[in-house]
């Protein structure tokens, strides 16, 4: 049965009940449940602008029409999206004989939206879709540590790991963008025969669809849809220092120190993980860091503002672990000890989902960092992997609802946000290894994670950020050398930690970090003293040939500032990548849909990294529509065209638009 309701097509059969209704400009939101009523869940998307659909209901089906997309439901239920030009969009994968004048009928009853009841009242929820083209391109997606930027033909799961950040929103060469607005753990197939996700535990299936003429339309629509970034404050804008870990107040202050004396550009630096007594106690170590408020001073002297790690664990020795579990502000689990982790101590998690918990989270940082000064904080998800996806002693880590699992990151950066936005800071900056859906209106920069030190490795961020930023997220930033090891004395090493940091250069924020080798003695006996600090991670410690690289780069990113505010403007406010695939500039270009080791830096720089040991000279497209000029050469080349450039060791490719 199809009706008309409060502006949205629904339709029901047996127990299943469909809705479709505009959500913004050129947008449907489409759910579907088999429970007795809609949940009421909005998850990723704000509330919708008013809207006036067509609604069209005959003894065939229905349509429904909001600007340039349409979408159609059969009296069987099979819903089909085309855009204003009539050319199909989506079209749902079924296989039955529900509808025999369906050219598609067929015997081996397959459906399109599949409900599989599980124990505890939820689904194991499909949503499958024909490919609609062998040729269509996707991107998006979120971070996944692979190389390939065209995601079409993978097979993503979808949940938070460290280094992976699942944000399902998915752009496509055919001119839709579709957002899976399920935080549930889940599967995503972008199969050359169908496209299928999942969630494994669920009540509703919930997409969210536009449909745009070119990918800036469909990414700015999707903006408006789930929120924009705020606008990157001033110390985003420049170099970040930073390494795992400064042991003491007076290594880190003598660090800050020497970049000054050195007239380095600096605008940030950081104070990595386990500077606190105990896991939860959420406060300097004063056997390490005696003055903070001392040290925050000089830094703020020296125009270098201060970031702070800060994890969700609780330690059950910490000063904070009985009132947290008295008053419920830790997750559960419904089985077996209540541990999450055994990292230096027997760990569980602060809920990020109950407000109270939030509230007593931001009140402690807000005694005793942000009272200090401190105003950016680095939140780290402490390897969620460990607690978030263990479904045998868990009904999830955040509590009684599996479906909630990717939402963990989204709130622990609200945590901040609220605390901070309530104390009268605009422009709050939270660093999150994971990110989903909306998190970037809550000041989300994702990083990478903890990557390898190794070429494969830098090659994989290269797609790890372009389709981060078409997901919605456009802060992302990466370990410059990797994380994992890597020997400042090491040749071979410093040749990728140039490369590297080069490109570091022109990524949304400049971010030196790393675990290098080998390690440096134990300073201390207590608190975090056993978490041993790499070796020195700075830029003049890597040699006088690295170093003077190093500061070339620096001084290019300080020149792009008043560049890359408006880059950071336009973030904010349409939601534009700062970073952006050559076809997102350039979509009438065909070439600049295949180059995927190229890419812009706002509209004026393609940059070209260097992505493999010992090369000497790469090939470079250059875009149709303008004029290029490499940096430091007078030549001009015309667009459209495939040059051979040298890459000496001290350069990396970028030409400016002329």
């Amino acid at each position: 049965m199809l009706t008309q309701q409060d502006g949205r097509l629904v339709y029901r059969y047996d127990a299943e009940q469909v809705w479709i209704e505009p959500w913004g400009a050129n947008a449907f939101r489409l759910r579907a449940t088999k429970t007795s009523s809609m949940p009421s869940e909005d998850w990723a998307l704000n509330p919708p602008i008013a809207s006036n659909p067509v609604i069209t209901i005959t003894d065939s089906g229905g349509s429904i029409e909001n600007g340039k997309i349409k979408a159609t439901i059969s009296k069987r239920g099979k819903i089909m999206v085309h855009n204003s030009k009539g050319e199909l969009l989506l079209e749902e994968y079924s296989r039955n004989r529900r509808d025999v004048t369906d050219p598609k009928c067929s015997a081996i009853e397959v459906e399109a939206r599949e409900f599989k009841p599980i124990p505890a009242g939820d689904y194991h929820l499909t949503m499958r879709f024909e490919s609609v083209s062998s040729k269509e391109k996707i991107y998006g997606m979120g971070q996944y540590q692979q190389d390939s930027l065209d995601l079409k033909g993978h097979d993503l799961e979808l949940a938070h790991r460290n280094s992976q950040a699942s944000v399902p929103f998915a752009l496509s060469s055919l001119g839709y963008g579709f957002l899976w607005n399920n935080p549930g753990i889940g599967r995503a197939v972008l199969g050359k025969n169908i496209m299928s996700f999942e969630a494994y535990s669920t009540k509703v299936l919930d997409y969210w669809v536009v449909a745009g003429d070119s990918p800036a339309e469909i990414e700015e629509a999707y903006a408006r849809a789930t929120g924009t970034v705020p606008m990157m404050p001033e110390y985003g804008l420049g170099f970040w220092q930073c390494k795992l870990r400064y042991q003491t107040q007076e290594e880190l202050l003598s660090v800050a120190r020497e970049y000054k004396a050195r007239k380095l550009p600096i605008d940030l630096i950081v104070i990595d993980f386990f500077h606190w007594p105990k896991q939860g106690d959420w406060r300097f170590d004063a056997t390490y860091w005696p003055d903070p408020d001392a040290m925050i001073k000089e830094l703020q002297e020296m125009k270098i503002e201060l970031m702070v790690s800060i994890w969700p664990t609780v330690d059950t020795r910490s000063e904070n672990f009985t009132e947290m579990l008295e008053n419920g502000y830790l997750i559960r689990t419904d089985r077996g000890i209540r541990i999450g982790m055994d990292f230096e101590g027997n760990t569980i998690h602060y809920d990020s989902t109950n407000p109270e918990a939030r509230k007593y989270l931001w009140e402690k940082a807000k005694a005793n960092y942000y009272s200090k000064g401190i105003k950016v904080f680095w939140l780290d998800e402490a390897e969620p992997e460990y607690t978030a996806y263990d479904f045998d002693n868990y009904r999830y880590h955040l509590g009684s609802n599996i479906a909630i699992g990717n939402l963990y990151p989204r709130e622990y950066a609200r945590t901040f946000y609220e605390g901070m936005e309530a104390a009268g800071q605009k422009n709050i900056v939270n660093l999150l290894r994971c990110a989903w859906a909306g998190s970037q209106k809550y000041g989300a920069l994702v990083w990478s994670g903890d990557i390898a030190s190794s070429w494969s490795s830098l090659r994989n961020q290269l797609a790890a950020g372009l389709n981060t930023g078409i997901a919605g997220i456009p802060w992302w930033t990466t370990d410059i050398g990797g994380f994992h090891g890597g020997d400042p004395k090491d040749p071979a090493f410093r040749e990728l930690f140039v490369r590297w940091f080069q490109w570091g250069a022109f990524c949304p924020v400049m971010r030196l970090h790393g675990d290098r080798e080998p390690k440096q003695p134990q300073v201390g006996t207590t608190g975090g003293a056993t978490c041993l600090s790499g070796a020195p991670n700075e830029v003049w410690s890597y040699g006088e040939e690295v170093y003077g690289i190093c500061k070339k780069y620096m001084t290019i990113r300080e020149e792009m500032r008043d560049y890359t505010r408006e880059l950071m403007k336009a973030a904010h406010e349409k939601g534009t990548p700062v970073m952006r695939t050559l076809f997102y500039s350039f979509p009438e270009d065909k070439r600049c849909w295949e180059v995927e080791d190229q890419y812009m830096y706002g509209d004026k720089y393609v940059c070209c990294p260097i992505l493999e040991a010992g090369l000497k000279k790469r090939v470079v497209y250059l875009p149709k529509g303008a004029k290029w000029k490499q940096f430091d050469d007078s030549e001009v080349h015309e667009g459209g065209s495939t040059i051979e450039v040298d890459c000496p060791l001290d350069s990396m490719p970028v030409f400016v638009k002329q």
